[in-house]
């Protein structure tokens, strides 16, 4: 019985690697490969077909002086396209992203450029709080209504100059800058876990590899 122990063994930490690959390779790959995230154009406004879960918040946008530009996706490598539908405020020099989360939860963000480069984002979700003096501003409002996140957002821009066009192709713009700029830095953060948690899982399978071997 004793021979089958170390088969049995290799077989279940083959089997935790392969589940910890799965659940964060893509965050690894994020990780290393930010810039790497493809941001193109997905329908003008007029064609934009909202989830139904998006709605509410889109009302509040609207009554908060927001239009609609159009909607965009974000593909990292490995990972499936999160379609963002986009909204401007020109007079305020805010943009604001409606989305659904990986467990179908809306979620909004406000986004602004900053000259000569830089971002102020401010979001109704957890966040980890970030601050670049002058150069970048990120953090979350878990839950709050549209209208606190929003004024929020305005309070973090004193000081700052917003830059770009409040257009679609400028929201487009902003978020490929964000991937290969100063976004690089929280993205890292957040995924710093995933990358971690890959190198054990490639660790497991080299033992188990070469464990064999040696036997």
């Amino acid at each position: 019985m004793n021979v089958f122990v170390p088969l049995i063994t290799a077989l279940a930490g083959l089997a935790l690697a392969t589940a910890l690959l799965a659940l964060n390779l893509w965050r690894a790959a994020l990780y290393l490969f930010p810039a790497r995230v493809r941001v193109e154009p997905e329908a003008p406004a007029d064609q934009m077909n909202l989830p139904a879960e998006l709605a509410p918040a889109e009302e509040q946008l609207r009554a908060l002086g927001f239009h609609a530009l159009g909607n965009h996706e974000e593909k990292p490598l490995l990972r499936r396209a999160t379609l963002s539908y986009d909204y401007a405020h020109p007079g305020e020099r805010v943009f604001a992203t409606l989305y659904l989360g990986s467990d179908g939860t809306p979620r909004l963000y406000f986004l602004t450029p900053l000259a000569p480069e830089g971002f102020v984002v401010t979001a109704d979700y957890r966040r980890p709080a970030l601050d670049i003096p002058g150069r970048y501003r990120s953090g979350g409002l878990e839950e709050a209504p549209p209208e606190r996140v929003f004024r929020a957002h305005l309070r973090r821009l004193e000081g700052l100059t917003p830059t770009g066009e409040f257009t679609w192709e400028g929201r487009v713009e902003a978020g490929r800058s964000w991937y290969r700029g100063l976004g690089q830095v929280e993205i890292r953060r957040q995924n710093l876990p995933g990358l971690l948690w890959t190198v054990a899982a490639l660790a497991i399978v080299a033992s188990a590899f070469l464990g064999g071997r040696g036997r």
